[in-house]
């Protein structure tokens, strides 16, 4: 074995091989390297000769299992037995090879996302819950959060208590399981419980295993969960060969269950353990480095240790404050322009943002100025289904004939519209010579419909109806309200409370600005902006990006997704206050810590070149407001910082803080940072929180009664008078447009 080509700790790292070892690796320090010749030293060096079955390597996904799996047979040759696997496959082989002491039949299956979501499915129906109150999604997601703190239904209705909501739940938890035992089955999350369960119960079975396998290595040990914690400590305990591998800097899942006191506390749980630091790092230049430092030392929950690197200290970062979104997007995609030539292509570029939102700027940018790009962990704005089925609606406002539009959103939110019936009305408007959305109109056809189906089906007529009939005056954004909020779909999110339809609704109140930006640019050209040229613009521009080039294509993605990944150049918009940080985490010192390692993980993509941007005006959800920079930017050393970028940086006198000429922001005149102790002033609301409520008070806007007399003012014409109002209809005189019959229900009226 020849391990020259690894640095002094990495080599220590390798060479450790009796008792516990924590390789705590930041980013970029080579710890894939430095895993694979450990397994390869144990192997060839006679610590473990002719027996690899005696090796254990778990990570988190089978694509990194594979790949260091072909890197250790390419220095050792083949290894026949080794189990170089994922958390659940190795918990399916265990189950596999000890079916009886989980209580199963030897040829259980494991139900998928799918399999699992139709259980629930059917179990809810059988005990009658209201679906919502009690959605599929989100359901599963409680039972799942339940699974992986290793707690079954009566272990959850004992910590909730007993609520009308929470015992409901209980009942379908509890069923759902047993449903599963009777089907022989298991899902993903049981996988992992049972064989917890199978080693934690049978000390034959676990001392065989122990016996078995005398090393053991984990890979991100910091997004270890409860019970994966609890498999490696149990299976460690005989040999305690135990190596895990990981950075607490770089734990920014915990929102799906993974644990940062795992691998904090692991000197707890193994007294003995050698701690290794891989502080060298192999990606990035001198100022990047110093840039995530200087934010992440700001973490309390953390191991003490600092990146460095043999490479020039490089570009410093270049941070650029734009007046407004708008402008930020097109500062980056000018500066990638700039940027790009001989020695850089397309694909060397990176915008890492906090929220999938975010991207539609950069798309509708980088489109403008005909930049390749491509969307990864993700779709493009314009491809999201949410974003789809609302586009459908207004399409279905804007010309009632459009079936495709109609079909694509009858069900969505359910309503349950099967596919017969669905046909049943396709022949029944051929026959009639109407549109699907005539048909549905009908009270006599609606009758016909199931009973679950008629009251949603009903609802969703009369607001298409009435947007339909009322276009002339509602603006754009009345219409969206309106159709966002009556047809149910909003609503039927709101009530999976998962983070996937958390992530959604921000996508559809971020089309909101979408509209809001169109609306302002007819507006500011003297012209009305119309539904029919709005749903053009969408068909134009939203057509998924086509272009091709040998150079590829800058990458769009979340700064979740990024992790793993390395990028020449790296952009990182949105560093304001609310945003990044998020306005969620900014009252809690556990989530802000996790937000500070999200942002040093998004620095640390970075090999060559690193650029924060933000705004001082942004439309965030269809609202437009004024922001601060980011608390992350004042943890910054100044001195690292361009003073020749398209900003000027000039030093606070008598502060330790940043000044940022803005024009119109005051700069960082605080003190010098101290963690949790900020002395600016604070946001006193959450951005989503009142984009939703803005929207649903829109929607509901006409319901008011007005009388003669009423002054009011109109989304689209001004101020006015109500000067006739019956139980259909208000009548006013405005200012500017004179007098206007608006229908009840839908106009938006407010009282002056």
């Amino acid at each position: 074995m020849d391990l020259q080509s690894l640095n002094k700790q990495q080599r220590e790292a390798a060479l450790h091989t009796e008792g516990p070892l924590l390789i705590l690796a930041g980013a970029g320090s080579g710890k894939t390297a430095t895993m694979t010749q450990r397994i390869a030293y144990l192997i060839d060096q006679g610590i473990s000769p002719y027996k690899p079955w005696s090796i254990l390597a778990l990570t988190f996904t089978n694509k990194a299992a594979g790949e260091m799996r072909q890197r250790v047979e390419k220095l050792v040759g083949s290894c026949p037995g080794m189990w170089i696997m994922t958390f659940h496959s190795m918990s399916l082989r265990i189950l596999r090879e000890n079916y009886e002491a989980a209580g199963y039949e030897k040829n259980f299956v494991v139900y998928d996302t799918v399999d699992q979501k139709a259980l629930l499915k059917n179990i809810i129906k059988e005990l009658n819950a209201d679906t919502k109150i009690y959605p599929i999604q989100y359901v599963s997601a409680i039972i799942s959060k339940e699974k992986e703190a290793d707690r079954g239904p009566d272990e959850y209705i004992e910590r909730e208590g007993e609520t009308l909501k929470s015992k409901m739940i209980y009942k379908i938890y509890r069923e759902y399981q047993r449903q599963l035992r009777k089907n022989n089955a298991m899902d993903f999350d049981d996988l992992l419980r049972n064989a917890y369960h199978v080693l934690r119960d049978n000390s034959e079975i676990l001392e065989g295993y122990q016996r078995r396998f005398s090393y053991i290595m984990v890979d991100e040990y910091q997004d270890t969960n409860h019970i994966q914690y609890q498999i490696v400590k149990l299976m460690a305990q005989a040999h305690q060969n135990l190596c895990v591998v990981g950075d607490d800097d770089q734990c920014i899942y915990e929102w799906r269950g993974a644990d940062i006191r795992n691998i904090l506390d692991f000197e707890k749980d193994f007294p003995q353990a050698k701690v290794i630091k891989l502080e060298q790092n192999y990606r990035s230049s001198g100022n990047i480095l110093a840039a995530a430092h200087s934010v992440i030392r700001n973490n309390r929950g953390r191991k003490s240790k600092r990146l460095w690197t043999e490479q020039e200290a490089g570009h410093k970062i270049v941070y650029a404050r734009l007046s407004n979104d708008k402008e930020e997007a097109s500062y980056i995609a000018r500066e990638i322009q700039l940027l790009e030539g001989p020695s850089r292509g397309y694909d060397d570029f990176a915008i890492l943002y906090r929220t999938n939102a975010q991207s539609r700027l950069f798309e509708d940018a980088l489109r403008q100025a005909r930049i390749p790009y491509q969307i990864l962990s993700g779709f493009s704005f314009y491809e999201r289904k949410e974003t789809k089925d609302m586009i459908s609606y207004m399409r279905l406002v804007a010309n009632p004939r459009d079936e495709m539009a109609f079909i694509r959103v009858i069900n969505e939110p359910k309503r349950g519209i099967g596919e017969k019936t669905v046909e049943k009305l396709r022949t029944l408007a051929g026959v009639r010579g109407q549109s699907l959305l005539d048909v549905i109109s009908d009270d006599e056809v609606v009758e016909g419909l199931p009973a679950k189906a008629r009251d949603s089906v009903k609802q969703m007529a009369e607001i298409i109806n009435l947007c339909r009939d009322e276009q002339s005056n509602l603006t754009i954004s009345d219409i969206y309200d309106n159709l966002l909020i009556r047809t149910g779909y909003m609503k039927s999110l709101e009530e999976q409370n998962t983070q996937e339809a958390e992530a959604r609704i921000e996508n559809l109140l971020d089309f909101k600005s979408f509209i809001f930006d169109f609306e302002s640019e007819k507006k500011a050209s003297g012209e009305e902006a119309t539904l029919q040229e709005f749903l053009e613009k969408v068909a134009t521009d939203g057509d998924a990006d086509k272009y091709e080039s040998e150079s590829g294509k800058v990458t769009l993605m979340t700064l979740h997704s990024a992790k793993g990944l390395e990028f020449p150049v790296v952009f990182m918009p949105g560093m304001e206050d609310g945003l990044f940080p998020s306005h969620r985490s900014m009252d809690s010192m556990d989530k802000m810590e996790e937000e500070r390692r999200l942002c040093y993980v998004g620095m640390t993509r970075a090999k060559e070149r690193l650029f924060l941007t933000g705004a001082e005006y942004r439309v965030l959800y269809g609202n437009g407001s004024f922001t601060r920079e980011s608390e992350f930017m004042r943890e910054l050393e100044p001195s690292i910082l361009d003073s020749d970028g398209d900003m000027i940086y000039t030093p606070k006198r008598n502060s330790g803080g940043l000044g940022v000429n803005t024009g119109s922001m005051d700069g960082f005149a605080a003190p010098a940072y101290k963690p949790y102790e900020r002395q600016d002033k604070k946001i006193t609301y959450d951005p989503l929180q009142y984009a939703k409520r803005i929207v649903k008070e829109n929607a509901g806007m006409g319901d008011d009664d007005f009388k003669p007399g009423d002054e009011v003012s109109h989304s689209k014409f001004g101020r006015g008078m109500v000067i006739e109002s019956d139980q259909k209809t208000v009548t006013v005189m405005f200012d500017g447009e004179g007098r206007k019959k608006l229908a009840k229900g839908i106009a938006r009226l407010k009282k002056l």
